[in-house]
């Protein structure tokens, strides 16, 4: 009998020894796969792995919602209903390209297509299916399409302004063949792309290699690390193993955003996507203009160098970007939050600036200072044809701050 109980308890000393043995190395395995085995969304050439933005969401859910609603972050987005901003219902769906070609955009249940049609005839000329959308829409968008793996611009695109599909800007006002698209087209709309040859003239790219938009990553460089630790040491809430904006010098964080928003630029050897947020952006690319002309610094594309040339940055220490912008939300239209930004400079000096304009015409603007300092100019760069007689320019709004003619704004 003796033996019989010693035996039972041996077998249950045994099996609870067993279950918590398998306990304790599932929830090891489970907390390794949590805080450890992150996949990749996309790997740089240099070895960086890009994770999905959507993995901030646990710890920066608001400040990850709001940035998705940005121009930034929907500056270059797969091709779909929610992301299309042109019409493709009947009357609205047609651009009359001249007098021998329209192009009609169609829905099908593959998705959406550009097809141009040559006049007396019912057989497109070719159906080209729109895969990716560049530009978020506020002034327009563009669309691109894969073939193979050779990424090509469409010839129609969309103009917010008119609400309408028009030609290209820059395309012929004829049928042409579809544009090949250049790593140094896309790092302006994308966080990474990967060029599969290794050659910056070529178009081709690793699909499944593409960070779409300008996320989280591309200001504050890799993030897997930083995910990593806080998973696994989530009492620490002092930020690790990430670039702080902060600790970057004034210059660094006017690069960071000078790479695309400072004009035309000529490359040195290095390639597209080698900028990395806090490297010198000399190093890399330098002005294709007369930096000290302002008449070659176009509104479109070159705030950097307008707002350099401003006398609030001039006589300011701290001036940058971030000052007015907040990269994490959508401001546009925001009014008041940006008089504020102006108010927030301008009634800390010692001596405060009074605003001297017209009382009426200031009454008449609801005391906008941005659209009396910072109004809106046509682009000399940027321009959309209308039609075969008629090309307007994009009206874009001044980086360059100062005292305008009220009356002629």
């Amino acid at each position: 009998m003796k033996k019989r109980i010693l035996y039972i308890s041996s077998v249950i000393i045994i099996l609870v020894g067993t279950i918590s043995y398998f306990s304790l190395s599932t929830k090891t395995s489970n907390n390794t796969n949590e805080y450890i085995a992150i996949t990749p969304i996309a790997t740089h050439i240099n070895g960086m792995d890009f994770i999905d933005s959507a993995t901030c969401v646990e710890c920066h859910a608001q400040i990850v919602e709001d940035h998705y609603k940005t121009a930034h972050f929907n500056s270059l987005q797969t091709a779909n209903k929610n992301t299309i901003k042109g019409s493709f219902d009947k009357n609205k769906n047609t651009l009359k390209l001249n007098n021998k070609v329209t192009f009609n955009f169609i829905k099908k249940d593959s998705g959406f297509y550009q097809e141009p049609v040559f006049n007396n005839q019912n057989t497109p000329f070719y159906s080209a299916k729109m895969d990716i959308v560049v530009g978020s829409g506020t002034k327009g968008q563009s669309y691109l399409m894969w073939n193979n793996n050779n990424l090509l611009q469409l010839q129609a695109s969309y103009f917010t302004p008119t609400d309408s599909w028009i030609n290209s800007p820059g395309a012929p006002d004829q049928l042409a063949p579809a544009r090949p698209v250049l790593e140094r087209c896309l790092e302006c709309h994308t966080t990474y792309a990967q060029n599969i040859t290794g050659d910056k003239n070529s178009n081709q790219f690793h699909k499944k290699n593409f960070v779409y938009g300008i996320d989280c990553q591309r200001c504050h460089g890799p993030v897997k690390k930083h995910l990593v630790y806080h998973k696994q040491n989530p009492t620490d809430k002092i930020a690790k193993h990430i670039i702080k904006y902060s600790s970057l010098s004034r210059q660094q964080r006017l690069d960071a955003c000078a790479l695309c928003h400072s004009g035309l630029r000529t490359e040195t050897t290095e390639r597209a996507f080698s900028f990395a947020i806090g490297d010198t952006l000399k190093k890399f690319s330098f002005p294709d203009y007369d930096e000290s002309s302002l008449k070659d610094l176009d509104v479109h594309g070159n705030q950097y160098g307008l707002l350099k040339a401003s006398k609030c940055f001039t006589n300011s220490n701290s001036l940058d970007c971030t000052t007015c912008h907040n990269p994490h939300k959508k401001e546009r239209g925001n009014i008041s939050s940006f008089n504020q930004k102006c108010m927030d400079c301008h009634t800390s000096l010692s001596k405060p600036i009074n605003c001297s304009g017209d009382n009426n015409e200031i009454k008449k603007m609801g005391n906008n200072c941005i659209q009396c300092h910072m109004p809106l100019v046509k682009s000399e760069t940027m321009k959309i044809q209308i039609s075969k007689n008629e090309e307007i320019s994009v009206d874009v709004r001044t980086h360059l701050i100062g005292i305008y003619n009220l009356k002629n704004n």
